[in-house]
């Protein structure tokens, strides 16, 4: 009878033992990084003023927008969804900035009303309170390179400035203007 007393007392302790064991290596979940929680800049609701200029992407005149960009669950990204007016009407469109840490990059991706996809996503940097975005896209089958610069003015302001590099490597702005966060 001991033996068997013994026996199920050992079996008990390698089981709760084991389990301890499995506990003990389970991963720990992934925390966001001092990258990631720059993004909280973007964080709230904006509003914002700008002046499109003529281009491949169309007419020139005044665009007005609405952003309510919030925290993504865990914290590694923001989603931006975004409403306003511009020279072509109404658009609405949605975006989401992260921070790839294979590559040490910022990403944004994003589509709207318009028929706008990023294809290949735009990889940025900040430095000090100036956030700079550049990628590659085809438009009407030309490879077209962008670069897009967020200039922290305050922690409830930017400026924001939309280029597009021309014949000859020359840099041509797109699109300018400022956003208010309230």
């Amino acid at each position: 009878m001991k033996h068997r007393q013994l026996l199920a007392l050992g079996v008990v302790v390698i089981v709760i033992a084991s389990a301890g064991l499995v506990v003990a290596q389970a991963p720990e979940a992934p925390k966001p990084t001092a990258e990631h929680a720059k993004l909280a800049f973007f964080v709230g609701n904006w509003s914002g003023e700008g002046e499109m200029k003529p281009s491949p992407f169309g007419p020139g005149g005044k665009t007005k927008t609405k952003d309510r960009c919030e925290w993504w669950d865990g914290k590694f990204a923001v989603v931006c969804h975004s409403e306003g007016t511009g020279p072509v009407g109404p658009m609405k469109g949605i975006g989401i900035l992260s921070y790839n840490a294979e590559e040490k990059v910022y990403t944004w991706y994003g589509v709207d009303n318009t028929g706008m996809t990023m294809m290949s996503v735009p990889r940025g940097t900040v430095s000090d309170k100036t956030w700079t975005y550049t990628g590659e896209d085809k438009m009407g089958g030309i490879v077209v390179k962008s670069r897009f610069t967020i200039q922290e003015l305050s922690p409830t302001s930017q400026s924001f400035k939309w280029e597009i590099q021309g014949e000859g490597g020359a840099w041509n702005t797109v699109m300018e203007g400022k956003s208010t966060k309230s």
